[in-house]
C-alpha cells in the first residue's frame, strides 16, 4: 500500500498456496493521497454547514416544509456515508497492521477529526426526537419521507435514554480519549504479544491454531505460551477492563438504563425477555449439550478427562492436512451455489475483485471480520487463513456476512446496518451450508463421525461459549459497580461459569484463569457475544425450514437479508412461522445440536 510499508503477501505455511491481500483503492488510493485529506476537510465544513442550515429548524420543516425535511435527511444521509467511507478506510489500513507506528497515527488521526465533524450533526437526531409524536407521523405521509419511517421508528427507540444536546457532544467528543483510547491500547496490546513455544517467537494466532494440533505435547505447550504471557500483561488487561466496565455504568446510569445489558439490547432491536429466555434455555440444555459431548471426546480421545487445552482437539484419524486456499475457496463457493446461484456470484466478487485479507502476518488484527465500510462501496473480509477445516468454516462464515451487506446496502447508510442479533443469520447460514455440503459428501462412518463431532464443537462454541461469555460479562459489570475488580477475582469469575458451561469431562489446569484476556468483544461491544447464540438458533430453525424443501424458501430467505435494518426480527421470521419470543423457538434450535451428539453417541463403536 503507497505510503506504508507493505507487509508480506506469501503465506508463511506450507501447502496453503497464494493468500489474497485486499485492495482498499475503491475507497481511497492510499493513506497519503491528497482525496483522503481533502475529504477529511470536506467532512468537516459540510457538516459545520449542515448544522448552520439546519440547528432549530427541523420542528418548523416538520410541521410545514416536509420537501425540507427530506432534503435535511438525505443531506444527513450523504454526510453518514463520506464519515463512514472515511473510517472504513482508515480502520481497515490499521487492522492490516496494528503494531505499526504509521498505521497507527494514521487511524488516530482520521478517528479525530471525524469525530471533530461528527459532532456537528449531532444535534440532528436529538432534535428529530425533540419533535412531537403526532407532527412526525403526520410527516411520514409524505411519500418521500415515507422511505425513512424504519429509521424513524428507531431512533423513537432511543429518546428515552438521550440526555441534554451538550452533554450528548461532550460524551461524544470524549470517546476518543476516553472508550476509543482504551480499546486501541487492547488492540495494540493485543497484536504486540509474542509467546515462546518450542523455543520459537509466535504471535497469538499461530498459537492458538497449535490448541487444534494432533499432538497433545504442542497443544499443552501452546497453552502454557498463552498462559504465560496473558500472566505477564495481567495489570494492563485488568486495568482496561475495569476503566471500560466503570465507563459503561457511568453512561448507563445517566442514560437511566435499568439493566447492565439494556444498551445492547436496545441497539440490537431485542426485547431483554427475549434475550433472557434464550440464556436460560442455554444454560439449561449445558448438561445435555457441552458436558454431554465433552465426556464423549474424552472417551474418544482415551482419557479420563479433558485437560482445557484437549478441548479443541482434533479426534483421531481426522483428517488434519492442510487446506490449500483455492480448495478452501472452492468449498464454500460449491455449497453457496448449491442454496443459490445468487449468493454464489456475489461471494465470488470478494475473490475476484480483492475484497478479502488472509494470510495472518504479524501485527494484522486476530480473528475474523466482515466490514461493512458504506453502502456507496462495498465489504470487506479479513481472515487469518492457516488452513484448518476450521479456517474453511470462518471462511464460509465471514462470506455470509459479507452477502448479508452486500444486498442490505441499498437501503441506504442510515438503514442498511442490521442488529446484530440477525446479522449473525447469514454467516451461520452459509457455514451451515458448507457443513452440509461436505457432510454429503462423506464416505464412509468414520468421516461422518469426525465432520459431525466437528461441528458439535463448532455449535457448542458458538452457543454454550458465548452464552457462558455473556454470564461472565453480566458478572464483571455487576460487581464493578462496588469498585474495582482485581487480576484474581476476574480470574475466579471467568473460573466458575467456565466450569459451569463446559462441564466436569474437563480440567481447567492452572494458567486457564487468565484466558478472559484476548477475548476482544469484552472490549470492542459489551455483551455482544449473545449475539452468536442467537443466530446459530435461528438458524438451525431456519435450516430446518428449508430442509422441509418449502417452497419460495430461497426468496424469502433473501428478502430477509435485504431488509436490513428496516425489520424487527418478528417481521423478519414471521414468513417462516418462527417466532423468537415463544420460549420453545430456542428449545427448537438448541435440539438440532442435540441430535447431533445423540447420532455421535449412537457411533461409538
Amino acid at each position: 500500500m503507497k505510503g506504508i510499508e507493505a507487509a508480506s503477501s506469501r503465506a508463511t505455511a506450507t501447502g496453503l498456496g497464494d493468500l489474497p491481500e485486499w485492495d482498499l483503492t475503491d475507497l481511497y488510493p492510499a493513506p497519503d493521497a491528497p482525496q483522503v485529506q481533502a475529504d477529511l476537510a470536506a467532512s468537516l465544513e459540510r457538516s459545520r454547514q449542515f448544522e448552520g442550515a439546519y440547528k432549530g429548524h427541523l420542528a418548523r420543516l416538520a410541521a410545514e416544509d416536509r420537501e425540507g425535511l427530506l432534503a435535511a435527511i438525505q443531506s444527513f444521509e450523504d454526510l453518514e456515508d463520506l464519515l463512514g467511507k472515511l473510517i472504513s478506510f482508515a480502520g481497515l489500513v490499521y487492522a492490516g497492521n496494528t503494531t505499526d507506528p504509521v498505521r497507527q497515527k494514521f487511524y488516530g488521526d482520521v478517528q479525530e477529526k471525524i469525530t471533530s465533524a461528527s459532532s456537528h450533526l449531532l444535534f440532528f437526531t436529538l432534535e428529530i426526537n425533540s419533535i412531537d409524536d403526532a407532527v412526525i407521523e403526520a410527516a411520514l405521509e409524505d411519500p418521500g419521507l415515507k422511505h425513512y419511517r424504519p429509521w424513524f421508528e428507531d431512533l423513537r427507540k432511543e429518546k428515552p435514554f438521550q440526555l441534554e444536546d451538550r452533554v450528548e457532544q461532550l460524551f461524544h467528543e470524549k470517546s476518543v480519549t476516553g472508550r476509543g483510547a482504551w480499546n486501541r491500547l487492547f488492540d495494540e496490546t493485543i497484536a504486540s504479544l509474542r509467546f515462546t513455544v518450542g523455543g520459537e517467537s509466535l504471535a497469538m494466532e499461530q498459537v492458538l491454531n497449535l490448541l487444534q494440533d494432533a499432538d497433545p505435547a504442542k497443544r499443552k505447550a501452546a497453552s502454557d505460551a498463552l498462559a504465560e504471557t496473558f500472566k505477564a500483561n495481567l495489570r494492563v488487561f485488568t486495568l482496561i477492563t475495569n476503566t471500560l466496565a466503570k465507563d459503561k455504568e457511568i453512561s448507563d446510569r445517566w442514560r437511566k438504563f435499568e439493566d447492565i445489558a439494556d444498551s445492547r439490547h436496545l441497539a440490537n432491536r431485542v426485547e431483554r425477555e427475549v434475550v433472557d429466555a434464550m440464556v436460560a434455555a442455554v444454560r439449561d440444555a449445558y448438561p445435555r449439550l457441552s458436558h454431554r459431548y465433552y465426556a464423549l471426546k474424552a472417551r474418544w480421545l482415551g482419557m479420563d478427562k479433558l485437560n482445557h487445552w484437549d478441548r479443541n482437539a482434533p479426534l483421531p484419524k481426522a483428517d488434519n492436512r492442510v487446506i490449500p486456499w483455492s480448495e478452501a475457496r472452492d468449498t464454500v463457493l460449491a455449497a453457496y451455489a448449491g442454496f443459490s446461484p445468487e449468493m454464489a456470484e456475489i461471494a465470488q466478487r470478494f475473490f475476484d475483485k480483492g475484497w478479502i485479507d488472509a494470510p495472518a502476518r504479524d501485527g494484522k488484527a486476530p480473528g475474523a471480520f466482515a466490514h461493512p465500510t458504506v453502502p456507496s462501496a462495498h465489504p470487506y473480509v479479513l481472515v487469518n487463513y492457516l488452513g484448518k477445516t476450521r479456517d474453511v468454516m470462518t471462511l464460509a462464515h465471514e462470506l455470509g456476512h459479507g452477502v448479508h451487506q452486500v444486498l442490505a446496502a441499498p437501503n441506504g447508510p442510515l438503514m442498511a446496518p442490521t442488529p446484530l442479533t440477525l446479522a449473525e443469520t447469514a454467516s451461520v447460514f452459509g457455514e451451515m451450508l458448507t457443513f452440509r455440503s461436505l457432510l454429503d459428501k462423506a464416505e464412509d462412518k468414520r468421516t461422518r463421525k469426525i465432520m459431525l463431532a466437528s461441528k458439535a464443537e463448532d455449535m457448542i462454541n458458538t452457543v454454550v461459549r458465548q452464552i457462558a461469555f455473556y454470564s461472565f460479562e453480566r458478572r464483571i459489570h455487576s460487581e464493578r459497580r462496588n469498585g474495582e475488580l482485581t487480576a484474581e477475582r476476574i480470574g475466579e469469575i471467568w473460573m466458575d461459569v467456565q466450569r459451569e458451561s463446559l462441564g466436569p469431562a474437563i480440567h481447567l489446569g492452572e494458567g486457564y484463569e487468565t484466558f478472559w484476556t484476548y477475548i476482544p468483544h469484552f472490549i470492542h461491544s459489551p455483551f455482544y457475544v449473545y449475539a452468536y447464540a442467537f443466530g446459530d438458533c435461528l438458524v438451525n430453525s431456519l435450516y430446518a425450514v428449508y430442509e422441509e424443501a418449502e417452497a419460495g424458501f430461497q426468496q424469502k430467505y433473501f428478502d430477509l437479508l435485504k431488509a436490513g435494518g428496516t425489520k424487527h426480527h418478528s417481521e423478519l421470521l414471521a414468513p417462516f412461522g418462527l417466532d423468537a419470543s415463544d420460549p420453545g423457538f430456542w428449545k427448537k434450535g438448541l435440539s438440532v445440536i442435540e441430535r447431533i451428539i445423540d447420532e455421535l453417541e449412537a457411533m461409538e463403536d
